[in-house]
């Protein structure tokens, strides 16, 4: 099996422009390809993490990946999938996030000479004069079909701004310029971008009159249809101090059942025959396999080291084994009174509630035990000797900390 049939039997492939011609490109080694990045944030999120192993699978492959970082695209922001206008970042942001993913993807993809390429788009984007720019492209792309593409129909509704209905032009001029200065013959991206990506193949081929191809890779999204990488309305980052690997680990070992086997396929390195025999298990065999996912991702971005810790830590939580990875939360003597601390105040000190409200709400409603025991008194405390022994505060079933107290 070559990687192109393994990326279509792993469900990855959505799109592609010239199947056959991609097909020889990619199982032979001649794909020198690219994703972008828009750099929004300081860190990568979970919602990147599919890009990242297509890249890897690819780079073992013998194939190219060039990573593009976009430093200059992120200043107008691409409308794609959104039903508001992004926030405008300063240079000095942007420049700052850029540094941040390029420490993050040298995990992930071996640069160096005659392997991987990290590019800016800030480095082309930022100089182009704007006459010059509608000179040069500005008649290869038809309004109408601009306007027929689904990111932009998306936004039509709310209203769509003249910045934003320029980033196609800004994605598409990126893979002409890619094509000419580093021979950049395929694009990769979410299947959300076809529109955009179809835009730069038609450039190339209109300015050019060269071929060059894109595929997209299926956007990986939970039971509900929602973008995975994205929990509560919060993005799981890959930067450990944004999100703990414990954290990271119990957000795959919680994922839908009917979603663990996708993920599985989608995301890690297991050999597709043992995937095969994971899809015939069943109820209490899903919590394993879940066990599975969560270990081989948080291994892949935080180390085998950090995935152990998480799955001994998630074990003792359940009642199965030792707790001294368990996340712990460490309380100031400044937030004790008389020798002991609300629960109430507990929980938000610990991260579990935003407030002494929604903290109130969580005791009376059940939702709240100390080592095991549920407590519905939101006057209860806890005693500094307990911080001091250390003492498993739970929400719900899926949030929990150790609280202690602060040498």
């Amino acid at each position: 099996m070559g990687i192109y049939e393994e990326l279509k039997a792993r469900g990855l492939i959505a799109q592609v422009t010239d199947e056959e011609k991609i097909r020889d490109l990619v199982n032979n080694g001649k794909a020198k390809f690219y994703i972008g990045f828009d750099c929004t944030a300081d860190s990568l999120t979970a919602g990147h993490f599919m890009a990242l192993t297509l890249m890897k699978r690819l780079q073992m492959a013998g194939n190219t990946p060039v990573a593009l970082i976009g430093g200059g695209t992120t200043m107008i922001g691409d409308p794609s999938g959104r039903t508001d206008m992004r926030k405008m970042l300063t240079r000095e942001d942007i420049e700052h996030n850029a540094e941040c993913f390029k420490r993050q993807m040298e995990r992930f993809i071996e640069f160096g000479e005659g392997k991987a390429i990290m590019v800016n788009n800030a480095d082309w984007l930022l100089s182009l004069n704007y006459i010059e720019l509608l000179r040069e492209v500005g008649a290869c792309f038809s309004v109408n079909n601009m306007l027929r593409a689904e990111c932009y129909k998306q936004r039509m509704e709310k209203g769509l701004s003249f910045l934003e209905f320029n980033y196609m032009i800004m994605q598409s001029y990126d893979f002409y310029y890619l094509f000419q200065h580093y021979d950049c013959n395929l694009e990769f991206g979410g299947d959300d971008q076809w529109s955009n990506m179809l835009g730069g193949t038609e450039l190339i081929r209109k300015k050019l009159g060269k071929d060059a191809h894109a595929m997209t890779i299926t956007l990986l999204t939970d039971s509900n249809g929602n973008k995975m990488g994205k929990t509560a309305g919060n993005a799981v980052w890959l930067d450990p101090e944004k999100t703990s690997p414990y954290d990271f680990y119990q957000y795959w070992r919680n994922v839908g059942d009917g979603d663990v086997i996708k993920c599985i396929k989608m995301l890690t390195f297991l050999p597709l025959e043992q995937i095969a025999e994971m899809e015939t298990w069943k109820d209490e065999k899903l919590n394993e396999a879940k066990e599975i996912l969560a270990y081989e991702l948080t291994a892949l971005v935080h180390g085998k080291e950090e995935a152990e810790k998480a799955k001994s830590a998630a074990k003792a939580i359940f009642g199965l084994g030792g707790d001294e990875n368990m996340p712990q939360a460490e309380i100031d003597s400044a937030d004790l009174t008389d020798g002991s601390i609300e629960l109430s105040l507990l929980l938000v000190k610990a991260g579990l509630t935003a407030s002494k409200s929604e903290a109130r709400r969580a005791i009376e409603q059940g939702g709240v035990s100390l080592d095991g025991e549920k407590i519905t008194d939101f006057k209860a405390t806890v005693s500094e000797d307990a911080l001091r022994a250390g003492v498993v505060v739970r929400r719900g079933k899926k949030a929990f900390k150790k609280a202690v107290l602060k040498a």
